[in-house]
């Protein structure tokens, strides 16, 4: 067989699971634009990758939803890299969170279509919570790389607001002004503001909270925002 081959153990250590991940990833990205997050892209990208079918259903046990997934997760720990690496967890919170918002965009731009198909099948309601879970780990990736340390209410909070500017700025640039850099730029520095209108009266979180009937009707807001990307 070409391509990665199944190891003799019967446990197969995760590292090498999370390498059959990313081959199964990288052989069917360029077929992603045409052909969706599908089960046909998926079996054509494990043939394609030479992995044997046991074991990327091993690899991915939740079928087409585990491989979307796992795309999502590639750009996370990218774009937690990147935003170690510029320093980014110093320096005003407007500036770190605007930075991280463009890497963000630059990590998909090669992607840009697969990004499209992604957030197509997510709209789906069936999909949703796992739609919403995605966003929730790249907004507390975001958080968590520029520094952010906060422990209580504030912690949800900063999320649920970050959540909602990153679903407008994603969307954005989806649309036919997100090729224009300088747009996008102005657009996410406008979005950037919602952070900072948050800072000014999150001290009124608390008694907020106390408000709240539910946290469900919040979820759901988000969660409509992220399936009603396009």
């Amino acid at each position: 067989m070409s391509g990665i081959e199944t190891p003799s153990q019967d446990n197969q250590p995760t590292d090498y699971l999370a390498s059959v991940r990313d081959a199964i990833l990288e052989a069917a990205l360029p077929d992603v634009p045409f052909d969706g997050w599908s089960q046909h892209c998926f079996q054509k990208a494990v043939n394609t990758a030479g992995v044997d079918a046991g074991l990327a259903l091993l690899a991915f046990p939740d079928g087409v939803m585990g491989f979307l997934d796992a795309f999502w997760k590639k750009q996370d720990a990218a774009l937690a890299h990147e935003i170690s690496r510029r320093g980014l967890h110093q320096g005003r919170i407007s500036q770190r969170i605007g930075e991280s918002l463009k890497i963000y965009l630059a990590l998909l731009r090669p992607h840009r279509e697969a990004v499209r198909r992604a957030l197509a099948l997510q709209a789906l309601p069936m999909h949703a919570p796992g739609a919403l879970a995605c966003l929730y780990r790249t907004v507390d990736v975001i958080w968590r790389s520029i520094g952010d340390q906060s422990t209580d209410f504030n912690f949800y909070s900063k999320r649920a607001v970050l959540a909602v500017i990153m679903t407008s700025v994603v969307t954005h640039w989806l649309s036919d002004d997100g090729d224009d850099t300088l747009v996008m730029d102005a657009f996410i520095a406008r979005r950037v503001e919602n952070v900072l209108a948050f800072e000014k009266i999150k001290a009124r979180a608390g008694r907020l909270a106390q408000n709240l009937p539910s946290l469900a009707p919040l979820l759901g807001r988000i969660a409509g925002r992220i399936t009603g990307a396009r």
